[in-house]
């Protein structure tokens, strides 16, 4: 699990083993690794078996229907485990926690902690609390979001040695009308670019090839320090730490995004050409209903202007359908934008209530049926456009960082190239030649699959 050692500051005993489950995205799995990493500094031992856990600690979603159903099964789940394991403190913790609170107290009594989004660092401190003998007594732990972690704070990163998720900011400072993460996350406080890039730098000494810069609005990065071009800053340091091969940027909003950003995405090889910007919708009085910034003219002039300025760049957008008041014409809208504008990446999230948000008053609500028709639309037209793009990538050589051995076959290496992210996109299948997890090889396409690619390694 680990791909750095952490030494326990506290005296050789038996230790409390703790039993870790991270859901939900990219930023939570940072949150969890900070977690993991203060909780074994402070002397704590990590089971992958649930069973032989003393502390069960789920760090939960909130982002949408699916996710809070998935969160709360995982809690009743490994609440079983105070009578069939060893389970003697059961923690929710994350988005959920932060957003339900007391209720999640209240409905499911097998909780015996709630640990918001502002208190991960106090978790070792949370846990021992717990562990004391006492009457049994369910507890809170919220307070205002933010948490921001620093370059010196203890982690036990999960996933690949070689590729690692650099948290830049936290919280968001939009009002997105079907978005409740200001809700959970609080207020965009960004971390000093001092800090990131002593992170970046400890990363690369370990072998980090990789970094993804996440947050909940990344083109916003450090408006709240009053940098002007908070993210340009960023990466210009970025760019000078040795050893570092790949920087992706994840979710930039399709605003303020200045010539001086996407020349910089051109000109630094270290800089990824991959966008990742979730347009959510294209349709005027769709886009102003969702409290979007801009307008269909805007985007598709963004668009345009972001393929001049960054050649071959893989351009990954997300889109909403379903929205309350989505009419049949505006759906068409956006179904033939997708089909003119052939982005390389397109996810669809069908639109669900979230408690608080502005949306959920919103009348005209659009039936799960037809939700679900409108996602379908878009995802065969999709399907029809990676398949041509990764028809036309047979016979080229690119760069390839290498995952290791297949999850489909241990016959197979499998790796990406820079236009594929990790966990969300396709892969390289490499079926001929040899190379280490971690390394950067260079691959000549044979075939393509829908999103995936197979090549040989060439010398």
């Amino acid at each position: 699990m680990a791909t750095r050692l952490i030494t326990p500051s506290r005296p050789s005993k038996k230790k409390t083993t703790i039993g870790f489950v991270n859901l939900g995205c990219s930023k939570n799995q940072v949150d969890s690794e900070i977690m993991l990493g203060t909780l074994v500094t402070d002397g704590f031992a990590l089971t992958d078996d649930p069973k032989k856990a003393e502390v069960v600690i789920i760090n939960t979603c909130g982002f949408i229907e699916e996710a809070k159903q998935e969160s709360i099964d995982t809690i009743i789940a490994h609440g079983k485990l105070k009578e069939s394991g060893s389970c003697r403190v059961l923690i929710a913790a994350g988005c959920l926690a932060q957003r339900y609170q007391g209720d999640l107290l209240k409905q499911l009594p097998e909780l015996d902690g709630v640990v918001g989004t502002g208190e991960f660092g106090k978790i070792a401190e949370i846990c021992r609390n717990l562990l004391a003998p006492k009457k049994r007594q369910q507890r809170l732990w919220i307070s205002e979001p933010p948490y921001l972690y620093d370059a010196d704070a203890p982690r036990l990163r999960l996933g690949k040695s070689h590729s690692a998720y650099v948290k830049i900011a936290e919280g968001c400072n939009r009002n997105c009308a079907f978005c409740a993460i200001p809700l959970m996350r609080g207020k965009q406080k960004s971390r000093p670019v001092e800090s990131i890039v002593a992170e970046a730098k400890r990363l690369a000494s370990e072998g980090v090839k990789e970094i993804n810069l996440i947050s909940q609005d990344t083109v916003n990065y450090g408006v709240d320090l009053g940098l002007r071009q908070g993210l340009t800053t960023l990466l210009r340091e970025l760019v000078k730490v040795k050893d570092l091969h790949w920087i992706r940027p994840f979710y930039l909003y399709p605003q303020q995004v200045s010539d001086e950003l996407l020349d910089l995405y051109a000109g630094e090889e270290k800089i990824t050409k991959y966008i990742d910007m979730p347009l959510q919708h294209i349709n005027d009085r769709m886009l102003k209903r969702m409290h979007r910034l801009g307008d269909r003219a805007a985007i598709a002039s963004l668009v345009d202007r972001i393929r001049t300025r960054i050649p071959g760049v893989t351009f990954r957008t997300a889109f909403i359908v379903g929205f309350p008041g989505e009419t049949e014409q505006e759906f068409e809208e956006l179904r033939s934008y997708v089909e003119e504008a052939e982005f390389d990446r397109v996810a669809v999230f069908l639109y669900s209530d979230e408690e608080d948000t502005p949306a959920v008053g919103l009348d005209e609500k659009v039936e799960r049926a037809i939700m679900d028709e409108r996602r379908n639309e878009i995802l065969a037209i999709q399907e029809e456009i990676a398949s041509a793009k990764g028809q036309a990538l047979i016979g080229s050589v690119m760069e390839v960082l290498v995952e290791g051995i297949s999850e489909e076959t241990e016959l197979l290496l499998e790796g990406r190239h820079e236009g594929l992210a990790p966990e969300i996109d396709g892969v390289v299948y490499i079926n001929d030649g040899s190379a280490s997890a971690g390394e950067i090889v260079k691959v000549e396409i044979t075939d393509a699959a829908l999103y995936d690619l197979v090549g040989h390694i060439v010398t």
